[in-house]
């Protein structure tokens, strides 16, 4: 099931040209990501599992810029033996602003080595 997020743009976050300068987009899907994992217990790497984020892509369809507020659709759409790929679509209203694939892999704490997401994560995700 997908999980909903809003983020404002805030004046400092746009360039120039008046939209949201590309690599806060990555910054907010960071965000919201951990805002969804923390929803099922403030310190999910007291399970002993964190994540990496592994790969990236956005794509960008239309401006954002001060003032504006972005609806943020999120959703697990693979789950891999310790990785995972997560869809975002970020919105202003109607219309469509970026989208964006992320594959993060969960590893164990200090070492980053990876290993499969704890139950309790997988279960909060995919719900």
């Amino acid at each position: 099931m997908p999980h909903h997020a809003q983020v404002r743009i805030r004046y400092g976050e746009v360039d120039p040209q008046g939209v949201v300068f590309n690599a806060h987009y990555l910054a907010y899907i960071d965000d919201v990501f951990d805002t969804w994992l923390r929803e099922l217990t403030p310190r999910f790497e007291d399970l002993g599992w964190e994540i990496m984020l592994k790969a990236a892509s956005l794509e960008w369809h239309g401006p954002a810029g001060v003032g504006d507020v972005l609806d943020v659709t999120v959703a697990v759409v693979r789950w891999g033996t310790t990785s995972l790929d997560v869809e975002f679509d970020l919105a202003v209203g109607d219309r469509q602003v970026v989208t964006a694939k992320v594959t993060y892999v969960g590893v164990t704490i200090g070492e980053h080595r990876p290993i499969p997401p704890p139950d309790e994560i997988r279960a909060h995700l995919s719900a």
